[in-house]
């Protein structure tokens, strides 16, 4: 944690502007009829999607097409107009992803997403989390010392997780490792609302369903690889400018590569090829298809398969996990709470996870004088509110506003907002978590290809899922691949840390084999009685 508030504002120009006005877009009304082909088709165009057919021109493959259901490019990377400013325009916040978490070094390695940032000017403030008051159902209540017993729980963890990894030991979950630790917060609610901060608010799911040894490597290869800073998106073009300006680098204006608006109903595949077929009655024919749908998507039997996706493959997607991180947004018309102060964390002394981080956009660095606050929230609590009216949602905010701030006459806000994650069909979810009991090849068959069939998404990446950095190199990493068996032998160069396109398919694994052998389910390991006996079974 950094206390230095280190603020980049990248200053809009006239080529910024123009990147995000001059969106290629090209719907699906020209095409519903249509069966087109094509090399490869590109199913989304968010991070994985795009950076894909970036890499496919880079390796001089120009002949895709890409296919979004929404009428933007960026995918979860969302924004929406909330709010009034002082000249009665709207402010731009976003909806999903909202932070470069982790940007580099100075002579090391940098995140690439830092990098795009900057190149696209993307405006963003450093994210102080040491600027941070806590609260309960009585107001203000100073357990900031728990964060030190917290982080020191963490940090024998962190070693505990590389004896894991290094020795080959059996993984467990993030609860049991905190636990052996010496963290145990049980019915404290004040370090409850501590490790929520520290754990549920980064991977949106608790301890005890997030997976030990990649729950902490997936944490590390960010910010110990890069560095510690997360830096909030307040750029008012939105988040996804970055995205929008690389795809501008390789694709003209209206160009019918892009396919916005447009809904992917069922993908065929065999050993020939893929066939799309689009809602509208339009399909599109490829030689290769990567799929980029969320975790949730594929979780939810949206687009239909056929033949069906092996059994070593759906398993791998039913397992991972797919949170929401939920934010709640409020402008008033006055700022009643510390305008220098970054976080606000509450303790609910009934439920944890109840509204518990509120984070004002009001002050220095961010929409300056905007009078806008926002609750995050996530998993249960998700699903709870997304579920619920606007106005019930509203009402216990405020409740818990007042309750942290009982000296203060609290209105009604002036303008509400909130997305609904878990309940929509393009994404069902925020992003990705590492289960308990998923192992590195599990994960891998989530990654791999079926045929001519690919996946990519931050929920394929063993090393950075749920991170935008994550569909970027998964983005690229196939596409590479894809480029290299389209332009045959001898374009494949090398295979590593730099390149796939020498790569060619996937590693899959159609068996996986657990630790216990049958002859284990012994007396000598509390196994007296075989689990096959059928003596008090009647059909």
């Amino acid at each position: 944690m950094k206390s230095a508030v280190n603020h980049l504002v990248a200053a809009y120009c006239v080529f910024g502007a123009y990147l995000v006005a001059a969106v290629p877009v090209a719907d699906q009304a020209s095409h519903t009829s249509q069966c087109r082909k094509t090399k490869v088709a590109i199913l989304g165009a968010g991070v994985a999607g795009i950076t894909a057919a970036q890499a496919l021109v880079n390796a001089s493959v120009t002949d895709f097409i890409i296919v979004e259901r929404n009428d933007y490019i960026g995918g979860r990377v969302k924004h929406a107009a909330f709010g009034k400013k002082p000249d009665g325009s709207p402010y731009t916040v976003e909806l999903g992803a909202n932070w470069v978490q982790g940007l580099g070094t100075p002579g090391g390695p940098e995140n690439p997403i830092w990098t795009l940032a900057k190149k696209h000017a993307v405006q963003n403030t450093y994210s102080d989390y040491d600027s941070i008051l806590t609260f309960d159902e009585q107001g203000a209540a100073d357990f900031g010392s728990l964060f030190d017993e917290m982080d020191a729980a963490y940090t024998i963890a962190e070693q505990d997780a590389g004896y894991v990894l290094t020795e080959n030991l059996q993984d467990t979950s993030i609860r049991a490792a905190f636990s052996v630790a010496g963290w145990k917060p049980k019915k404290d609610m004040h370090a409850q609302a501590i490790e929520w901060w520290t754990w549920d608010w980064e991977t949106a799911w608790p301890p005890e369903q997030s997976g030990f040894l990649y729950g902490i490597t997936g944490y590390n290869l960010t910010f110990y690889q890069w560095s510690d800073e997360n830096n909030f998106v307040i750029d008012q073009r939105g988040f996804n400018a970055f995205i929008i300006g690389e795809a501008n680098g390789f694709l003209k204006k209206n160009d019918r590569r892009l396919m916005l608006n447009t809904m992917v109903e069922s993908i065929a595949y065999g050993p020939r090829g893929v066939h799309v077929t689009l809602e509208g009655g339009g399909c599109i024919e490829a030689e290769h298809a990567i799929v980029t749908f969320s975790i949730g998507v594929l979780q939810n039997d949206v687009v239909e398969f056929e033949p069906q996706l092996p059994r070593w493959k759906r398993e791998a997607i039913e397992q991972f996990q797919m949170g929401t991180y939920t934010k709640v947004f409020f402008q008033f018309n006055e700022t009643f709470w510390d305008p220098d102060t970054q976080y606000f964390l509450y303790a609910d002394a009934n439920t944890r996870g109840y509204y518990p981080v509120w984070q004002s956009l009001t002050g220095p660095g961010f929409h300056e004088g905007s009078n806008i606050i926002f609750a995050t929230v996530v998993g249960a609590q998700s699903y709870r509110i997304e579920e619920q009216p606007d106005e019930i949602t509203k009402a216990e905010g405020l409740d818990v506003l007042r309750a942290m701030f009982p000296d203060k006459d609290i209105p009604e806000p002036v303008a509400f907002m909130y997305p609904r994650w878990s309940t929509e069909p393009w994404a069902f979810g925020s992003y990705s978590n590492w289960p308990v009991g998923m192992t590195l090849e599990k994960h891998q068959n989530l990654r791999a290809n079926v045929g001519r069939l690919w996946f990519a998404g931050e929920g394929t990446s063993a090393q950075y899922y749920g991170f935008l950095q994550g569909a970027w190199y998964e983005g690229r990493d196939v596409a590479q691949r894809i480029a290299g068996l389209l332009k045959g032998p001898d374009e494949r160069i090398r295979c590593d840390n730099d390149t796939t396109i020498g790569c060619g398919p996937m590693a899959a694994y159609e068996v996986l084999h657990g630790t216990t052998f049958i002859d284990e389910y012994s007396v000598s390991n509390g196994w007296p009685v075989s689990s096959f006996l059928d003596y008090g079974y009647e059909e």
